[in-house]
């Protein structure tokens, strides 16, 4: 395959960008090559949100056809993402929009927007540092609200938020002027031009952008971006050492941070197949490469009681970037899916060329950072059985900070219970091992016996011979432990001495957990 340059859509216009490196970041290319210095570069990690853009794409692709979940705000046709452009490869714009703080003046004709107009009406920005990040954060939200005909309450746009942090003004008029938005006279986004345009990028060939290397003269790295499952299992098989790209929300810490050279990269985003999530056989289907975002929401519709576990999923840039598949495939033994994954039982799915295999979650860890791919191989997708009648399942993330913080311990507890006698346990527990884990000794501590305070706490006294924690900056190995006793004690109180309600939607259960 011939390679091309990068094209998409930015100003109004479509730009080529020929011999890009294929890991400079959008960010880097927005500030030093497009001029446009209102995006602004804080932790370069994809933590504070102050280099927040827009990512538009044609609404059939950004949610993926027979998606069951698709989070992104629609409008017009075109699927809307808040997302960090501090740890985006450049490369991942082909084909797509890029909507920055500069783009709002086109919308208004030169006036404020009504999140701008907002801000500056209700004192929301200080040092202004920050302030692009919120407007455009904020204008995402505008978007999808003013197109629901639905004004947010206070809780949802701070979940909103989430993803942005302010240092001087505080969160109280950056809120006040969440609300003032609405109630200034609508100007919304003509979607039209920028749909126009996408459709004639939709006739270029699949990206293959070559572009040399800036720390190694004389060396090119090939960015490839297939576009059908089929291609993609082909192309991993024939270059199994490339590095597999998906959100870029941890590979992209490992350029800004680590400086390391990924050498080539296989990109997995354009493939739509990877995208869909639906519900078949008794199973809720996530494709690898769906949108964390969507993975939680749909997650959530069938557990109720992972809607803080969502909302506690780092921000909404990270979600709408990241990927589930991604989560899971990376391994980290503090990573969120993974313990609510398998608690309920998923199994992943693996293709190397045209072969497939399916394995329980829980057995495709092998020890720190490793698991069972075979050179060549990818995964495609997580299965998760419905939730039957007789199911409790509860979701605990302890961290430092309630928003956008690493755990330092996350369990996912489950339990079917018959007639007040467990009749299956499945605990996972993140941090507490080199790999997420089941608590074996305190499942079958339960099984079996009457749900009773005496039974859990026999599991809690069972936990010391399932885990032996290291102590690190997150957490000490006696806190971990004392935390996860806790963690299935309150599992107890929650599920059986006086059972509280299962929130049933996201802002109940924010309001629930605050």
């Amino acid at each position: 395959m011939d390679s091309r340059p990068i094209r998409f859509v930015h100003r109004s216009r479509i730009v080529e960008v020929q011999s890009a490196p294929i890991t400079r970041s959008v960010l880097d290319w927005l500030r030093d090559d497009a001029r446009c210095t209102g995006t602004k570069e804080g932790c370069a990690e994809g933590d504070c949100g102050a280099c927040t853009v827009i990512v538009a794409e044609l609404a059939e692709q950004g949610a993926a056809s027979g998606s069951a979940a698709a989070q992104a705000t629609v409008v017009g046709g075109l699927s809307l993402r808040p997302v960090n452009a501090c740890i985006r490869f450049l490369p991942t714009l082909d084909g797509k929009a890029l909507l920055t703080v500069e783009d709002l003046a086109a919308i208004t004709g030169g006036e404020l927007h009504p999140v701008q107009q907002a801000m500056v009406e209700c004192h929301g920005s200080q040092c202004g540092f920050c302030t692009p990040g919120f407007v455009m954060t904020m204008t995402a939200s505008y978007e999808q609200h003013c197109e629901a005909g639905h004004v947010p309450g206070r809780q949802q746009l701070a979940d909103e938020l989430a993803g942005n942090l302010c240092r001087c003004t505080g969160y109280r008029p950056i809120l006040d002027a969440g609300q003032r938005m609405f109630e200034l006279p609508k100007k919304r986004l003509d979607t039209a031009p920028i749909v126009a345009l996408l459709q004639q990028l939709r006739a270029d060939a699949p990206l293959h952008h070559v572009a040399p290397n800036p720390a190694q003269p004389g060396r090119q790295d090939h960015f490839h971006a297939p576009r059908t499952l089929d291609a993609l299992a082909t192309l991993r098989e024939q270059k199994p050492d490339a590095r597999l790209l998906a959100g870029c929300t941890d590979i992209g810490l490992w350029v800004n941070k680590m400086f390391r050279d990924l050498g080539d990269i296989v990109y997995v985003g354009e493939v739509d197949a990877l995208k869909r999530i639906a519900v078949a056989d008794g199973m809720l289907q996530i494709g690898a490469g769906a949108p964390l975002e969507d993975a939680w929401s749909a997650l959530a519709a069938h557990w109720p009681v992972l809607n803080e576990a969502w909302l506690r999923f780092a921000g909404p840039p990270v979600r709408h970037a990241g990927t589930m598949g991604g989560n899971v495939a990376n391994g980290s033994p503090i990573g969120d899916s993974a313990p609510v994954l398998i608690a309920l039982g998923a199994s992943i799915q693996l293709r190397r060329g045209a072969a497939t295999r399916t394995m329980p979650l829980e057995d495709f860890y092998l020890d720190y950072m490793k698991n069972q791919l075979q050179p060549g191989e990818l995964v495609t997708g997580l299965h998760v059985p419905l939730p039957t009648p007789a199911q409790q399942l509860r979701a605990y993330k302890i961290s430092k900070r309630y928003d956008c913080d690493i755990s330092a311990l996350f369990a996912a507890l489950a339990l079917e219970l018959d007639g007040g006698t467990v009749k299956s346990a499945r605990f996972a527990f993140g941090g507490m091992a080199a790999v997420v884990k089941r608590a074996r000794g305190a499942e079958a501590a339960v099984l079996g016996q009457p749900w009773t305070e005496a039974t859990v706490q026999a599991a809690m006294a069972a936990l010391d011979t399932d885990f032996s924690p290291l102590t690190d900056l997150r957490a000490s190995a006696d806190y971990r432990r004392q935390v996860a006793r806790g963690l299935l004690k309150r599992l107890w109180l929650d599920t059986g001495a006086a059972p509280k309600p299962v929130p049933t939607s996201v802002w109940t259960a924010t309001a629930d957990a605050a």
